[in-house]
């Protein structure tokens, strides 16, 4: 499968955890087809896609569903090598990054998505 096969995000457009994903996405020149989401009503996709957790964003690349931005970002950065990395090559320097997004995360970002 090439990296660029089939690539839908799903979320809506004012969520920090999806225009993460997408900056990611647009940094690697990736082309996807974006799949918007209302709020108050999950589609049928989404919910086959994330069936735990049933929040965006998520990423389905060649029919596989990848939740959770981070995830998601790491999995972008390794999938699709084009370019610049989005993460540091040092371990502890990737630790660090993760460290940070994930306190972004829980203190700055306090709305929820979906």
């Amino acid at each position: 499968m090439a990296p660029s096969d089939d690539v839908k995000l799903l979320g809506a457009a004012p969520s920090a955890y999806v225009n993460r994903v997408q900056i990611a996405l647009n940094l690697k020149h990736v082309d996807y087809e974006f799949l918007e989401q209302t709020f108050g009503s999950k589609s049928e996709l989404l919910l086959k896609s994330n069936p735990v957790h049933k929040k965006i964003p998520v990423m389905i690349h060649g029919g596989k569903p990848i939740c959770e931005s981070l995830i998601i970002v790491q999995y972008i950065d390794e999938v699709w090598t084009n370019g610049l990395g989005i993460l540091p090559s040092d371990p502890y320097e990737q630790a660090m990054a993760r460290f940070w997004a994930a306190y972004v995360d829980d203190k700055v970002c306090f709305w929820s998505d979906f």
